[in-house]
Formats: C-alpha cells, structure tokens, sequence
C-alpha cells in the first residue's frame, strides 16, 4: 500500500491550516504540461497538456500553445487525472443521523464542520468534490448538497446545494419494514392534506378580494386554488417536499434488500420524482437488477462490493461481485469508498481497480469515481473528466491512478493548488515517526544485547540475580526499583 499509507494517527491541522488560510482565488492562467492525460471521456494523451484559465479548462490536448503568462506546472513523467467524486457520505457532518424521522426541513449545510480532518483526508486520497448526505437511518432526512474540500464555511465549501432529499426504504434501527413504509405513505399523505387546504384558503382569499362568495364544494376549491399557491405561501415542514413532487429537485433512496427495490420506484412514479430518481444500493440488490435498469437511472453502490449468501438447499456460501451484475446489465454505477478504517476499500482508486481485477471493463471503473458519480449529483457539465468548460480539477499522480504503489502528488481544485504532497506535514510526520520509532527500538535492543555481554562471571550468586532480574521491573533513570515496588502495592 505504497500509494496512500494515510490513517486516523496522520490527521490533522496542518493541512487544512495550509489550505483553509487562502480562498480559493484560482490564478488566471495555468498549464500542466508534459503528463500522461487520462481524461476519462476519451483517449489517454501522452505528454498532454490541460489549460486552465480563470478556474475552468480551456483546452486539453498535445499541441496546446500555452500563453505566455501562464503558470506552467510540469508533469513530465506523471499521470493528470480528473479529481475523483464521492457522491454520498456523511463526512463531515457533527453527525450522520437525526432524531427525528422526518426532516425534509433540514439541511447538511447546517452540520456541515469545515475543519473535520476528513476532508483533509478527501484532499490526500484525491477526492476534489464529495455529495454530503444524512445516513441511511431515517425515513426523509435532510437536504443534501455537493462540496469541495476545502473552505471555512460550508457556503465557501459548496458547489451545488439542494442536491436532493434523503429518503430510506430500509427501517429505521428499533423499527420495522411496516413501519417505515407506513410512515413513507403517511408523509406524501400529509403533504397533499397540507397543499389541498392551502389551495382552498388562497382561493377563498381571491373571492374576498374579489368581493364575491365561494359557491363551490371544497375539492373544486382546491383545484382552482392550487395555481395561486406560491413558493413562499408553503411552510418549511412541507417546502421541500412539494418541490420534489414538482420535479424540482430529486431524492437520493436507499434500498438495504432486493425487496426494497420495487417499493422505491413506485414511490417515486407516484410522487413525481422517477426523473431524478438516485437509488443507493445495498449488495443484496442486484437480485432486482432487471427493475433498476428500467428506471434508465444511475446508481450508487455500497462499499462492499461483495455479496455473501448461504445456499438454503446446498449449505454452501455464494459470493457475487455485485459491480459485474450492474455492467453485464449496463447499468451506470457510482462507487463509494468503504469505511476510512479499512484498508484499501476505504479509497475510491481501491474500488476501481477492484473492479478491473474482477473483469470489468478499465473505462468503466474510471468512470465509477468520476463521471457517474458526476451525474449523480446533477454536476457532470462541470466535474468528472477532463474537458474544456469544466472546473480545473485535476489530480496529479506518481503513477496510474489504478496503482496501488502511485500516490497522490498535486490536487487542483478549480485551477489552484490545493494539496500537495511534499508540503503534507501530518504525512511527514507519520512517516519520520515511524523511521523514530524504529530507531529506536533498535537501539533498545542492541543496549540490552551490550549489557548481557557486560555481566560479569564473577558476580556473586550469579542464579540469584538471574532470577531477581526477571521477576522485577528494570530501574527507573535515577530511581531504584523500591521505588516501583511501593507504587504497585498501592
């Protein structure tokens, strides 16, 4: 794991000191040069060239003239690679979840902590946008919204809000499938009661204005009171809502089982959002693969990509590598990276290239941590590869970004260098800590081989000192070992 030897004991502030102290000012002209391009929407370039001008890439190609005041960043004998995606997490926020079951009022921007030493993490693993989400453990949750790592705000942080609600089919912890599905119902339930008394009120409004009497039932009051309704008349309990059964805006839906998958989609046709319909897939999910590519809509898939199921009859354990079920289909995945205390699955590059070992298509797997995820968010006219009009986020990489032994060297988020490996003190000082550390154990161990060598044959009772030596402590510097002794009696 040559490529990203990053864990919870590197993080800190130096880097976001380093990166949050500057606003993000892009400079107005910048040219890397010289790398190995992989654009992702087309074919590798040898020794291209990307350049961006004021935060947006202008051209990407071989023969590219370079103007003659623009920074050139030299990637001779590097990869440029567009800035990966992780387009559903909690990272970030105070916390995952809320108490209450249904908070379409809310939004992560409110949750959102800029110096939370996971975006520093995002910067060093080379994630240059990530889509903010509440968890899985709610019926709707919040309003989520797309950020860049770096910022002191979660304004200054963000690239797009309103990305969408979080809604879960899977039940809430210390509840049931019934429930949760009774409580789905009950929300679009409301939020129809809620408008239909809204449109009848607005409409008895216009006849006292007009001066005139309301001689209509209440239901055809409510039809002709439903168009005089504006934005601002909703409440923030139900805005939300009625923004997503007016295609407004779409909803992230998580399915834990197969068996959730059928219920989301009928939720969706129903309340006007199959359109913008994103389904968070647990592993089991691809038994209704066939369901989920009629929708003709991207997915996210958990990060374990591999489902493990005993055979009822044989007894034996089945194993499926559920990104191959979705691309067999031709079913557009996003990836997502496991927890960040795993290993290797803890990193979008890792799911990549997991996916080229189990046969998938190379293009594919890019594609999983870049543009699918991309569109995902509603943001591929401006992230996800690497051409011009997009936003100059670009990785600069030691090697292939399917590598285990590359690493990231140079992260540009919007034509500024925003990372860069060399200038990385928490990883500075983890990897001199370890050259320390086994310093000095190795100097520990070649002091205790000197002193046995040193001990003389001609002590007296030679037995009796062996014996104490290996039944009480070694002495303190400058104490005596009565001194232990009295502290472990009491």
């Amino acid at each position: 794991m040559g490529r990203r030897c990053y864990g919870p004991s590197l993080l800190g502030w130096g880097l976001m000191a380093m990166v949050l102290t500057a606003p993000l000012q892009a400079t107005e002209r910048v040219a890397v040069t010289g790398g190995r391009v992989i654009p992702v929407n087309g074919e590798e370039i040898e020794g291209g060239t990307v350049l961006i001008e004021d935060g947006r890439i202008q051209a990407v190609g071989k023969d590219i003239v370079i103007p003659f005041d623009a920074k050139v960043i030299d990637a001779s004998g590097k990869v440029v690679f567009p800035g990966m995606i992780e387009c559903h997490t909690s990272m970030g926020l105070d916390r995952p979840n809320e108490n209450a079951s249904v908070a379409p009022y809310l939004d992560v921007a409110d949750s959102v902590d800029p110096s939370s030493v996971g975006f520093e993490e995002a910067l060093r693993s080379g994630v240059t946008t990530l889509g903010i989400s509440h968890g899985n453990n709610c019926v709707v949750g919040a309003m989520s919204r797309a950020v860049r790592p770096i910022g002191l705000t979660a304004g200054e942080m963000t690239v797009k809000s309103d990305t969408g609600l979080k809604i879960s089919m899977a039940p809430r912890s210390r509840s049931n499938r019934m429930v949760q599905m009774a409580q789905l119902r009950e929300v679009f339930r409301d939020l129809s009661e809620y408008m239909g008394v809204l449109a009848e009120s607005k409409y008895e409004e216009k006849l006292k204005e007009d001066d005139k009497k309301i001689d209509v039932g209440p239901e055809e009051a409510r039809n002709r009171g439903k168009d005089l309704v504006e934005a601002d008349d909703i409440d923030d309990k139900h805005r939300n809502l009625k923004r997503l059964t007016d295609g407004q805006i779409g909803a992230t839906v998580y399915c834990g089982q197969a068996m959730d998958v059928a219920p989301a989609i009928d939720l969706a046709k129903e309340n006007g959002f199959s359109e913008r319909l994103v389904l968070v897939l647990g592993t089991e999910c691809y038994k209704a693969v066939d369901l989920i590519l009629a929708t003709k809509r991207p997915v996210i898939l958990v990060g374990n990509l591999i489902h493990r199921e005993r055979d009822s009859f044989s007894g034996d354990m089945k194993e499926v590598f559920v990104p191959s079920v979705y691309a067999k289909k031709g079913v557009p995945f996003a990836l997502l990276s496991e927890s960040r205390n795993s290993l290797g699955e803890g990193f979008l590059w890792y799911q990549a290239a997991r996916c080229v070992r189990n046969g998938l298509d190379r293009k594919r797997a890019l594609e999983a941590i870049t543009q699918v995820p991309a569109q995902v968010l509603g943001l591929q006219d401006r992230v996800g590869s690497l051409e011009p009009g997009k936003d100059g986020n670009l990785l600069i990489l030691s090697g292939d970004p399917l590598d285990g032994m590359s690493w990231v060297e140079h992260v540009m988020i919007e034509g500024k260098i925003v990372y860069e490996r060399e200038k990385d003190i928490r990883l500075q000082e983890l990897l001199q800590g370890i050259t320390r550390d086994e310093a000095a154990e190795s100097e520990g161990e070649g002091a205790a081989d000197a002193g046995e060598e040193k001990t003389p044959e001609s002590s007296p009772e030679p037995e009796k000192e062996k014996k104490e030596s290996s039944e009480t402590p070694p002495k303190k510097e400058g104490g005596s070992n009565s001194d232990l002794d009295e502290s472990r009696e009491e």
